[in-house]
């Protein structure tokens, strides 16, 4: 029955346009039973009837190009769950070059970093830092308070609560207190390109990817508000699109910041715009 299912599934998402068919079809498959993918080996001849149902109702909801994540409720980032939905962005597995750099900079688990995650969205980065470093706290901000409850959520899921502060706020406005590593995945998709990206994207928040007409509207806003936000030595990093390498280091080294180096993901494109605040940045 298990084959048939998946059979019957993976032709209907390849007629809506999914790339992997086969493999979503198997993930929401094992969602609906409560299993691992890796469990659908075994030919399950005895499907409950209201697993059946919301197995259809899942299939249906991603041939109309719903993100998976949003069907299944979660998405792995740095061997984490992290429970998204509608209104929060889902986590890139290219933003993982974010913690990848890092943890270079900080190789020591112990090092106690005051950590401040500019649009916190899920809290995926800050989140996954505190839980690498234990005695670090950090403080995660979001404009929208329909992110923030997921970004709760998954503090309280992954025992962070006590150490992560999650508030309603603008980047401009209201942040108390310097930090010693400031992280952010800003928007950073031009308007013009953003509609032309597959669908799924219209289902997260479009704040979350609009980066204004050039892509670059929020690191001119963040440009004067890193050098403030940072102690002397600090480190700041922000994910950035494949096409600017040059743009957004250049914001940063006009509002004072000294720039370390841009990273690339796995893919090989420019990602993680390392900089620092020197003791001579007087900000």
């Amino acid at each position: 029955m298990t084959r048939t299912l998946l059979t019957k599934a993976s032709e209907q998402l390849a007629s809506a346009g999914i790339d992997n068919p086969r493999l979503d079809a198997r993930v929401l498959l094992a969602h609906a039973l409560g299993v691992s993918p890796s469990e659908l080996i075994l030919e399950v001849t005895n499907i409950p009837p209201e697993a059946l149902t919301n197995f259809e109702s899942a299939i249906a909801r991603r041939a109309r190009r719903e993100p998976l994540a949003y069907i299944t409720g979660t998405k792995e980032f740095w061997s984490l769950p992290f429970a998204v939905g509608p209104g929060v962005l889902i986590p890139r597995p290219e933003t993982e070059t974010v913690i990848e750099e890092v943890q270079k900079l900080y190789p020591d688990r112990n090092t106690p970093l005051r950590i401040l995650d500019l649009g916190t969205g899920s809290g995926v980065l800050l989140l996954t830092l505190l839980h690498l470093y234990p005695h670090a706290r950090g403080l995660g901000i979001d404009a929208s308070e329909e992110a923030l409850r997921w970004a709760r959520k998954n503090a309280a899921a992954l025992g962070l609560e006590s150490r992560a502060t999650l508030q309603r706020r603008n980047w401009e406005e209201g942040i108390e207190g310097a930090f010693d590593l400031i992280v952010s995945n800003p928007p950073y998709i031009a308007q013009k390109v953003l509609d032309r990206l597959e669908p799924e994207l219209s289902f997260e928040p479009r704040a979350a990817l609009d980066g204004g007409a050039d892509g670059l509207g929020a690191y001119r806003t963040l440009g004067p508000v890193l050098p403030r936000r940072a102690v002397p030595g600090a480190s700041i990093l922000l994910e950035i699109g494949a096409d600017q390498r040059t743009t957004v280091p250049a914001i940063l080294e006009a509002a004072g910041l000294q720039i370390v180096h841009v990273a690339d993901d796995l893919a090989g494109l420019s990602r993680v715009v390392v900089a620092k605040k020197t003791l001579e940045t007087g900000r």
